[in-house]
Formats: structure tokens, C-alpha cells, sequence
């Protein structure tokens, strides 16, 4: 072959190739492209936040969340939760603006909490009981309803003076202390010191009304009732009292050092513990505090246990958002983790 004709040749041979690699570059990136577009896709899809499902992972992946500032307020058993998740939700999104807001002329707590929801004080509330038959006709009154969406798991322990032991105590014994029937704890298998019991008021929260309605059915507290303003006060009166008992949302009480909380049961001898066992000695606390017993709590083993509740005005403004997107908040797990830190057993 001559010269000539070997040019035209190569040339159209280097073509050829060039066209090849350029081709195959093209498909290699195209096929890349589309699956990493569909990794891609795959990842960022967010759901709907909705009420019933939990709306992701982080707070950021919530949903219809408003922007401005909400006033809600409730249940100080809540309290926990609000040091923890509040200033994270506040951190993640800064478009929602939250302020607690107490009672002018009420102790704060469920009732005020949700009854100030009706009246138009507040965005929505927190409770630790169920909303009551009587605030739904209210709400309806005003031309609205009201959503409870449950977020956590919580239970109230007995605390006693350490010096008190016992191997328990069931549910009916404590109602007859609180009611009166018993005075001593010689009667429940314990010293022979009188029992001095304590509460709040029934006015003051959604606890002291869950444990009059489910622990002592409906019945009035004994006249040896002595009733204080806060937990705080009472767990102080606990440590100065040898025979003194009261009741609380187990995360105020468990971790305590100068007080003890009992096991409990529906039958005498099936006693629960509201704390991992082995229990930590007093001589050990506060270099380690008790924790709640999440299984037993989570399982309903512990006999008294409850939701907590983040309480929803169904009126289709942005109240009602505000209270739907704080409750998916919650819900996310991010939301759980912390309730969980906070000292309450996640419900998710």
C-alpha cells in the first residue's frame, strides 16, 4: 500500500477510536448519573410529618412548621422535657419561637394548662393526663375540639424516708393510706412509726388528679393529709419526716438522694421496681442516681404508668399547627432520644 493511501487511513482509524472513548465516557456517565440521582432521591424524600407517624429523624425534617412566637404551657411534670428538648427544637428551628407561659391566678399544671388553651391564651398545652370529658364540651362550646397526641411514656413512684423498709406496697395498700384506712406502717409490714403522707393539691396538676381518679377511685384524701405546693417541697418534708410518703412522676423522684423510692404491685408479693436493679445505695449517691426501669414501664408491668400528652386545638388555624408540628417534633428521633435523656421512657 502506498504512502498516500496510509494516511487517510490512520486517520480515520485515530476517528474511530476517539469516537469509541468519547462514546463509552458518555454512557458510563449518564448510567452513573442516573443512579446516583436515584441514591439521591432515595435519601432526601421526606413524608408528611402527620401526627400518627413519626415525621423522620431530625427536627429539621419536620414538615409544616410555623414561624412565630407560641405561647403553651401545662403539666409541670412536663418540666424535665422542657430543659432538654425545648432549647434543642429552638437551635434546629429558630422560625419557631416557643415561651412557656404559667397562670396568673392558678398554680400551674393539665387543668389550668388546657383550660388556658380553650380561653385563647395559649397555642397548645401539655398534659399528663387525658383531656376530661367536661374540657372537650368546653372546647366545643367555643366552637373547636380538642386532639391529644401522646409523645411519652411516664409513671408516678412512692417516695418514702429511706429509713422505711418494706417489700412493697400494692395499689390498694396505698389507697388506704392515702385514704386513711391505714396510719402505720406496722400494718403494711413495716416499723412501727406513724405514716405521715403528703400531696399536692388536686387543683394543682394532671398527676394528683390521674392518682385520685385511678389509685383511690374517686374518694377524698384523709384529713392526715398534709398537701404542699411543689415535689421539691415535698421530697425536703420526706427527708426530715421518718414515716412520710408521697407520689410523683417517676423521673422527679427516681434519681433522688435523700429519699427512696418503693416497688409496687397489683398483688401483694409481684412487686415492680420503678428503678434498675440493683438500686444504688444513698452512701453512693450523687456520684450515681438511679435509673427508671424503661421495660417495665414501656411493657405496663409497673402498675401505674401514663402518656404524656401534647394537647391540640382542632380550630384549622395556626394554633392548631403550632400544637401538631410541636407533637411531630417530639415524635422524630431526635425528638425521642431526648425525651428519653430528659428521664422519660420514649414512646417510639
Amino acid at each position: 500500500m502506498s504512502q498516500k493511501n496510509e494516511i487517510p487511513i490512520l486517520v480515520l482509524s485515530i476517528l474511530i477510536t476517539v469516537g469509541l472513548v468519547a462514546g463509552g465516557f458518555w454512557w458510563f456517565s449518564r448510567k452513573s448519573g442516573l443512579e446516583l440521582n436515584t441514591i439521591n432521591s432515595g435519601k432526601t424524600k421526606t413524608p408528611q410529618a402527620t401526627s400518627e407517624q413519626p415525621s423522620g429523624k431530625t427536627f429539621t425534617s419536620v414538615q409544616d412548621v410555623p414561624t412565630g412566637l407560641f405561647n403553651y404551657g401545662g403539666s409541670t411534670s412536663w418540666a424535665p422535657i422542657r430543659l432538654v428538648v425545648d432549647p434543642a427544637i429552638q437551635a434546629a428551628r429558630p422560625e419557631f419561637r416557643l415561651r412557656y407561659v404559667e397562670p396568673s391566678n392558678a398554680s400551674p399544671g393539665s387543668g389550668t394548662g388546657i383550660q388556658s388553651l380553650i380561653d385563647g391564651q395559649l397555642a397548645f398545652a401539655q398534659s399528663s393526663r387525658p383531656v376530661l370529658d367536661q374540657e372537650l364540651s368546653r372546647a366545643q362550646q367555643r366552637g373547636f375540639s380538642l386532639k391529644q397526641i401522646p409523645v411519652a411514656i411516664d409513671g408516678l413512684a412512692i417516695a418514702v424516708n429511706p429509713n422505711i423498709n418494706i417489700p412493697g406496697l400494692t395499689i390498694e395498700q396505698l389507697k388506704s393510706i392515702y385514704t386513711g384506712k391505714v396510719n402505720n406502717w406496722s400494718q403494711v409490714g413495716g416499723p412501727n412509726i406513724p405514716i405521715k403522707p403528703y400531696s399536692r393539691r388536686i387543683a394543682d396538676g394532671g398527676t394528683v388528679e390521674l392518682f385520685v381518679q385511678d389509685i383511690l377511685g374517686g374518694q377524698a384524701f384523709s384529713p392526715n393529709v398534709e398537701f404542699v405546693s411543689t415535689t421539691t417541697q415535698a421530697l425536703q418534708k420526706l427527708a426530715g419526716s421518718p414515716g412520710g410518703i408521697y407520689y410523683a412522676s417517676a423521673p422527679e423522684v427516681i434519681p433522688q438522694c435523700s429519699i427512696k423510692a418503693l416497688l409496687l404491685g397489683r398483688t401483694q408479693g409481684t412487686y415492680i421496681a420503678p428503678y434498675q436493679e440493683p438500686s444504688v445505695l444513698p452512701s453512693e449517691c450523687p456520684g450515681k442516681r438511679n435509673k427508671l426501669n424503661i421495660e417495665a414501664f414501656q411493657s405496663g408491668k409497673y402498675p401505674i404508668t401514663r402518656n404524656l400528652f401534647v394537647v391540640v386545638k382542632q380550630n384549622g388555624q395556626t394554633e392548631q399547627q403550632a400544637g401538631v408540628a410541636y407533637a411531630n417534633l417530639l415524635l422524630t428521633q431526635q425528638g425521642q432520644e431526648l425525651i428519653t435523656q430528659a428521664g422519660f421512657v420514649k414512646i417510639r
